[in-house]
């Protein structure tokens, strides 16, 4: 995975880019006035940092207990330690189910799990019921962004795609008509599911219930409908207690699209008569994030997506170019602990600017832990063409006479030399900058001539 060949890739159609770009400024601009209509608001992003640090900090207490608790409530609670398991336990409850095809709410595990291509080989239809979603699905990508799946298409694309899928009036694109057109086609499926998975916002060890937050209601259709439902979450997702929620749903969706809440909050406690839930725990690189002491907070993401709308790295080169499941600034940090060796170049996506710290509703320091991984990797890789120039630099700037004579040389060279052996295919930072024309002497020089 290299994310400046692919940012680039993103960057060669300049019109995409721009409304890319803006159109998630425009979603940060309703994260900021939202976050303004509150005066507590910095507290609560305090006390929500303090809750989660408190959690991770005690985190096989807490799933303990909210492993009992489930229990109790007539869950049937799994543990998988990786995507491979966690697939290989949704497989076994769906063909013990004798389950051919089921309805899914959005869920960034599920992704992460590489779920769907999983059950698709082993002859189990998967339907996407996130309008997003599924508009992805149709178009065999995954999500580019966490909480806008589609984000980075225009409605003139949906709507050749939906008439090519769902037989639309060919060329209409009025939002309303193909979200209706949508909605006729997921009800069908709806229907028709004997199980519904969706992911988990928050489980609560006080309760053994787990929280689920869409703006669609999809899940809770699919999931009332369904006979069996089956619940996917990372074992980060826990919080203590029941009022601690509040917390959290104030943040979440004022974080993520400037709402002050989430349309649908939606509790599992218990499943209803002749009915199922089942719930899957999931590791798969979490506790190895646990461990290290300059990336464990990174577990207290909330999935909000704030980040990404803020970050200009995210905004111009597209939520694909990251080649990880949860693109942007926190993916950038999560993911090279799953594969330092793939994804090495995605710390490196950043301004530093530190916007994304600014805007987390739970207080990630996100742009020291990219510096941090990007120490860690440069080590890790040691002598690069870099090094050796900054050594090289700094030979020159420690000597006044290397300094003199480099600068006539390179000023001579600049005037002197062929563009194309300047601006070459090893001169990565010439890709897309020129340097101003050299001048005719330094200031030194002209200072020796002018002073008085």
């Amino acid at each position: 995975m290299n994310h400046p060949q692919a940012a680039a890739a993103f960057l060669k159609d300049q019109a995409r880019a721009s409304w890319h770009d803006e159109t998630l400024w425009y979603v940060r601009d309703k994260r900021d006035a939202a976050s303004k209509r509150l005066p507590e608001w910095e507290d609560l992003r305090t006390l929500a940092s303090d809750i989660k640090e408190h959690t991770l900090s005690q985190l096989d207490y807490y799933l303990e207990k909210f492993e009992e608790k489930a229990f109790e409530n007539g869950i049937q609670v799994y543990w998988a330690k990786d995507a491979a398991e966690h697939n290989q336990i949704v497989l076994q409850i769906l063909q013990s189910k004798e389950c051919k095809a089921l309805v899914k709410s959005k869920s960034i595990l599920t992704e992460e799990c590489h779920l769907n291509p999983f059950l698709e080989k082993n002859g189990i239809a998967v339907v996407d019921s996130d309008l997003g979603e599924r508009i992805v699905q149709f178009l065999n990508q995954p999500p580019s962004h966490i909480v806008l799946p589609a984000i980075h298409l225009k409605k003139k694309e949906i709507a050749e795609l939906f008439h090519e899928k769902l037989g639309t009036e060919k060329g209409n694109e009025d939002p309303k008509y193909l979200t209706d057109a949508a909605r006729i086609h997921l009800r069908e499926k709806f229907l028709s599911a004997k199980v519904a998975i969706t992911g988990v916002n928050f489980g609560i060890a006080e309760t053994g219930e787990f929280v689920v937050c869409t703006n669609e209601g999809n899940a809770d259709m699919g999931v009332h409908l369904a006979d069996v439902h089956i619940a996917c979450m990372g074992i980060e997702k826990i919080i203590p207690r029941r009022k601690d929620l509040g917390v959290f749903l104030r943040l979440l969706a004022r974080s993520a699209t400037g709402q002050s809440i989430t349309t649908y909050s939606s509790h599992f406690r218990s499943p209803r008569k002749g009915k199922e839930i089942h719930l899957i725990l999931v590791d798969n690189g979490r506790t190895a994030q646990l461990s290290r002491s300059n990336y464990r907070s990174s577990l207290k993401c909330i999935r909000c997506g704030a980040c990404m709308n803020t970050c200009p790295i995210y905004r111009r080169s597209g939520g694909f170019s990251y080649g990880s499941t949860v693109p942007g600034p926190i993916g950038s940090i999560l993911s090279p602990g799953l594969d330092v060796k793939k994804y090495s170049t995605l710390p490196f996506a950043s301004t530093l600017c530190g916007s994304c710290t600014d805007v987390c509703p739970v207080k990630i320091n996100i742009h020291e832990q990219l510096y941090a991984w990007r120490q860690e990797i440069t080590q890790a890789q040691g002598w690069s063409g870099k090094e050796l120039s900054i050594k090289l630099a700094k030979g020159i700037f420690t000597s006044p006479l290397a300094y003199r004579v480099s600068g006539k040389i390179l000023r001579a060279a600049l005037k002197s030399l062929p563009h194309s052996l300047i601006y070459h295919p090893l001169n990565a930072w010439g890709k897309g900058r020129d340097l101003p024309q050299p001048p005719a002497s330094t200031f030194s020089e002209w200072y020796q001539k002018n002073r008085l």
